[in-house]
């Protein structure tokens, strides 16, 4: 199966751009694919000690591959019906461990998980229309309507990312044609619900009307930090998310979207603080969140997100969050607090219309209960130095994404971190990637 997903996705790659000829059934149809692939690593850095969660500091070069198969189907005028296959593989430079901000984003987060393809998204689609006026929009692989009804509302069920519906920014969120660290393409802080993947099943209500949406989601949570498997028993372990969107021009004929963003997780968690009591106590040899584990926890936090059209070119965005961070981190990635800032170029300057060129920055912070843990040696699943002589985590990214053909793209990527695992003692890390992404759709025509 991982072959044919191969020859699949490349055949698409190569077809891009030929349109089959518009007709009833294949209105009706959306059949894309696409590869990934990027080669990342990291010279030799300055580290005198590590532990067991830690970014190696000796040189290294690895190379990871996402594979997405993605179909859908209208079958109604305001019913879609979609179902996405995936394989992931490779590996991230030390084992995806070390670094909260980690510079590649389609990295599964658990070396231990299989290589075979997985089902990514099985998602019904209901729109609900509330009123005539309609509004052209875009055909893609989550969105299969040519136009739709100005006020309207969604509704969503089954297998999906909470990160395709919230916290969504047209500027950092595609880690295939933008950015690729984790902290700039989405909201750090947001410990948003997700196995391993970062898939989810779960229940998204969306109202939209001219100038602003609402957003509900109700997702499930993993059993364990960062798992495979997910709780089952909504009355015990959930995730509520709610996002506002406010769409208004404040430049003239310049958009501004304005998204605040609130979530709430309750799920089988740990508390910073009893670990390091207990360890303080001598009950366990180092502190350990596991052991402290509680069902019923609860976990918040809020976030904004912000982008702004400059001019026709150039458009920057920013994103801050915050959570309780007494919690133990437990879906996305170890961040407390974050603040990125960023922009993006189209090349038509340089004419090569197709081409765009970005860079970002983020700071990332974690609570006062959460650095203790870490520096009396606690592990969380991401990181763990054995000690820790703290400072926030900063990064900067910058990367150059090239059109080389229809359906064929290929970037070039440079980071710098400071402070790799909120640590003084280690890094900075420069981290340089190259990226090879591949797509191409069939039946993707509209009327």
């Amino acid at each position: 199966m991982r072959r044919l997903a191969v020859v699949f996705l490349l055949t698409v790659a190569v077809l891009c751009g030929q349109d089959s000829s518009p007709g009833s059934w294949t209105d009706r149809l959306w059949i894309s694919g696409q590869a990934n692939f990027i080669s990342q690593g990291h010279p030799t850095f300055y580290a005198p000690y590590s532990g067991p969660n830690s970014l190696s500091p000796d040189a290294q070069y690895v190379t990871s591959r996402v594979l997405t198969l993605y179909t859908g189907i209208r079958l109604t005028d305001t019913t879609d019906f979609f179902f996405d296959v995936e394989e992931a593989g490779g590996n991230g430079i030390g084992l995806a461990l070390g670094v909260a901000g980690f510079p590649n984003l389609d990295v599964v987060r658990n070396p231990t998980l299989s290589r075979a393809p997985y089902f990514a998204r099985i998602m019904f689609h209901q729109m609900i229309p509330l009123s005539s006026e309609m509004v052209e929009t875009e055909r893609g692989p989550l969105q299969l309507a040519s136009s739709v009804p100005v006020r309207r509302l969604d509704i969503r069920f089954g297998k999906m990312s909470t990160v395709d519906w919230f916290d969504v920014n047209s500027i950092g969120s595609d880690s295939h044609m933008q950015f690729m660290n984790w902290a700039v393409v989405n909201n750090a802080a947001y410990d948003y619900a997700a196995d391993t993947r970062g898939y989810d099943y779960g229940l998204v209500l969306e109202y939209n009307d001219r100038n602003w949406a609402f957003r509900f989601g109700e997702m499930l949570m993993p059993k364990i930090a960062n798992g495979i498997h997910l709780d089952a028993d909504i009355f015990r372990a959930r995730a509520e998310n709610y996002e506002f969107e406010f769409r208004r021009q404040f430049l003239p004929k310049r958009l501004t979207v304005i998204r605040p963003l609130a979530f709430v997780n309750h799920a089988d968690m740990g508390s910073y603080r009893e670990a390091i009591d207990d360890y303080l106590e001598s009950k366990t040899p180092v502190p350990d969140i596991v052991a402290t584990r509680e069902q019923g926890r609860v976990k918040y936090g809020f976030g904004l997100n912000v982008e702004q059209e400059l001019t026709s070119l150039l458009r920057a965005y920013g994103r801050f969050g915050w959570n309780n961070g007494r919690t133990e981190s437990f879906a996305y990635t170890e961040v407390d607090q974050t603040v990125t800032g960023g922009m993006d170029l189209r090349g038509s300057l340089w004419h090569r219309k197709d081409d765009k060129i970005g860079v970002a920055v983020v700071s990332d912070g974690i609570s006062g209960d959460h650095r203790e843990y870490l520096k009396l040696g606690g592990l969380g699943f991401l990181l763990g130095d054995g000690n820790l002589n703290y400072g926030r985590e900063n990064i900067i990214e910058s990367y150059y994404n090239v059109k080389l053909w229809h359906g064929i793209y290929a970037a070039f990527d440079l980071q710098r971190i400071w402070n790799p695992g909120y640590n003084r003692d280690r890094g900075p890390v420069l981290v340089g990637a190259i990226r090879l992404h591949l797509e191409g759709a069939l039946f993707q025509q509209g009327q």
